[in-house]
């Protein structure tokens, strides 16, 4: 499983998911803020992952240079930011636009019903 993951059980949840994931979490939800793409969580999350196997080597002696490590952390990392951005943009599409679009679950928006502004 340590092979896998890259680090110990213990710090994968506490250092990737936690923290990580809660840097993942403001990431996500400061693009959307700004409406920035998708494209931009992911980009972030590379950096994010990037700082994670830093810390992971510097505190806790796990491998460096662990590609497969780097692989699993980034994409736990960039599955939460991306998550957190989708939810804020719907937020956002919902509370910026509530005249034309209401809540289709926590990932998306419809039009509202009669939502045209000619009728």
């Amino acid at each position: 499983m340590e092979h896998l993951l890259g680090a110990s059980l213990p710090v994968f949840l506490g250092l990737t998911v936690v923290v990580f994931g809660g840097f993942g979490v403001l990431t996500g939800q400061t693009l959307a803020e700004g409406w920035k793409p998708a494209s931009a969580a992911v980009a972030y999350s590379l950096l994010l992952g990037l700082g994670d196997r830093f810390l992971a080597w510097g505190l806790f002696g796990e491998p460096l240079l662990s590609v497969w490590g780097f692989l699993v952390h980034t994409a736990v990392i960039g599955a939460i930011t991306l998550t957190a951005h989708r939810i804020a943009i719907a937020r956002r599409m919902v509370n910026q636009y509530p005249w034309l679009y209401e809540r289709a679950g926590p990932f998306a928006w419809r039009e509202r019903a009669g939502g045209d502004l000619g009728e």
